[in-house]
């Protein structure tokens, strides 16, 4: 046997039967317990190994790499794949993301103006829940389409994928113009806007995940904040051209600026990993099977259920108190998102530092209290009466004001933290398939949530207290299961990181 010593990697000597100690990187000696060793091994004493307990720590380690060790169980895959966390390259990427959400975000946000505008002049003679088809169409796209897109992301980047959806996006808001029939809606909005949508957002967030680890949730906080600032930008833009330049050239120049914010994510947005070996371009549901993941699944399908109630009726829900102006109804989406961009960034800040599960339960559960604590009452106190009682108007645009900002600001995170959260489960080359999965069951969500609101809206004779408790029992349900996911991972340690 040669005793010349070969020398080894800190970290990486794995313990045999015939050593009762290992070195760690400190180089410290531990010891190790050969009763639990002789339960895993087979008892293998020769000369040599009882040579090696009684000598020093550096002869140990000699005999120890040139005795040949029982065969080990194959050591735990790790992940080699390194992040940037920032960097001019980096940064590009999340201002390209950025850009793109701007816009493809921000033609989501302002679903409340549209509903409020075309169902009191082009489908004046439709009700909500029919009209709601259109926006849960559009939803259902956006979120659903990605079962498709996240693999094809995953096998061959970003590049033609957003380019495509640039074109569909733009197109979809210069036919909106021209719409006068329902049909006109439903195609141009819900379906070619929907696919727009798709394109664009599926790209911008995994690519982040190129470029960023354990800031992941940040930068992709900050890309998120995009569509909120597209969602207190263009209602306020809206509001005002409607007035002063009708319907038409207000969405044709909402359109040109869409052509510019395309462009930059054209530009900007990339990927940076090789495709992880073995990939296709074909959706997994087998990963459904993972308690975490399906869990992760149901919680956002229910948020997704809550969130869009209030996006979608919210600015109708204002025109019908009689408490506010026109105008004022109007802008009220314009604050419900202006929480929605701090929403989007500060969460996910903290999420790199507290747990990106702990700051979407307090999220979630903050949701909770502003829909059932804030919204309820108030539409509690406008609903119509039998006997015409005087409403407290005070009580009633004051309560919309408060929630329009707690909840901007607490559902904020519904979009920036649910793909970080989906990623901590699964390889970053992977995350696309992953991402594109949960979507597609959340999709169902989207599809139905608007409808089912505004048929709950039409049921209860046109008062809004209805789909407070709607939207407030979802937020519940999404709760319950984000909660369990943390327990799963880490049990009931409420100071656990995670």
């Amino acid at each position: 046997m040669s005793t010349d010593f070969k020398g080894s990697k800190p970290g990486l000597i794995t313990d045999t039967p015939a050593v009762d100690f290992h070195v760690d990187p400190s180089g410290r000696s531990q010891s190790i317990d050969k009763t639990d060793i002789e339960k895993q091994w087979p008892a293998r004493q020769s000369a040599s190994s009882v040579f090696l307990a009684k000598t020093s720590q550096d002869e140990g380690r000699e005999a120890h790499e040139s005795s040949p060790p029982a065969s080990p169980p194959p050591l735990e895959k790790t992940d080699d794949v390194t992040y940037p966390e920032g960097g001019t390259a980096a940064w590009l990427v999340v201002l390209g993301s950025f850009s793109g959400m701007m816009a493809a975000f921000g033609y989501m946000n302002v679903i409340s103006t549209y509903q409020a505008y075309i169902s009191h002049h082009q489908l004046a003679e439709y009700d909500e829940s029919t009209i709601g088809w259109i926006f849960s169409v559009y939803a259902f796209l956006s979120f659903g389409a990605g079962i498709f897109i996240g693999p094809i992301f995953d096998a061959y980047g970003p590049r033609y994928l957003v380019l495509g959806g640039s074109v569909a996006l733009v197109l979809s808001v210069f036919l909106m113009s021209i719409c006068t029939l329902y049909w006109h809606f439903l195609l141009a909005y819900g379906i070619l806007g929907g696919l727009g949508t798709a394109l664009i957002f599926t790209p911008a967030v995994a690519a982040i995940g190129h470029w960023f680890n354990a800031k992941r949730a940040n930068a992709t906080g900050i890309a998120a904040a995009g569509g909120a600032v597209g969602g207190v930008v263009f209602p306020l833009m809206l509001e005002a051209l409607f007035v002063r330049m009708g319907w038409a050239w207000a969405l044709r120049i909402q359109g040109f600026i869409f052509v510019f914010l395309v462009g930059v994510a054209n530009l900007l947005i990339r990927s940076r990993l090789p495709p992880k070996p073995g990939s296709s371009c074909v959706p997994d549901f087998r990963i459904l099977r993972f308690p975490a993941l399906a869990l992760v699944t149901a919680g956002t399908y229910f948020m997704e259920w809550g969130l869009f109630t209030p996006i979608a009726y919210l600015t109708s829900y204002a025109l019908s108190t009689g408490a506010v102006s026109s105008t004022f109804a109007f802008q009220i989406i314009a604050i419900f998102n202006a929480g929605s961009a701090l929403g989007r960034w500060l969460p996910g800040y903290l999420a790199d530092k507290w747990g990106r599960y702990n700051l979407s339960i307090l999220a979630l559960s903050a949701c909770l209290l502003s829909s059932l604590g804030l919204w309820l009452p108030s539409a509690i106190l406008s609903a119509p009466t039998a006997d015409g009682a005087t409403k407290d108007n005070t009580a009633i645009v004051s309560l919309l004001i408060v929630f329009s900002i707690f909840m901007g600001f607490a559902s904020g995170s519904n979009i920036s933290l649910t793909p970080v959260c989906v990623g901590m489960l699964c390889d970053t080359q992977e995350y696309g398939r992953y991402y594109a999965t949960c979507y597609s069951i959340v999709s169902l969500g989207t599809l139905t949530g608007t409808p089912i609101a505004g048929a709950i809206i039409g049921a209860n004779g046109g008062a809004y207290w209805g789909i407070a408790c709607w939207a407030g029992g979802n937020y519940v349900m999404a709760l319950l299961c984000y909660t369990a996911v943390r327990v799963l991972k880490v049990g009931w340690k409420w100071n656990a990181v995670y």
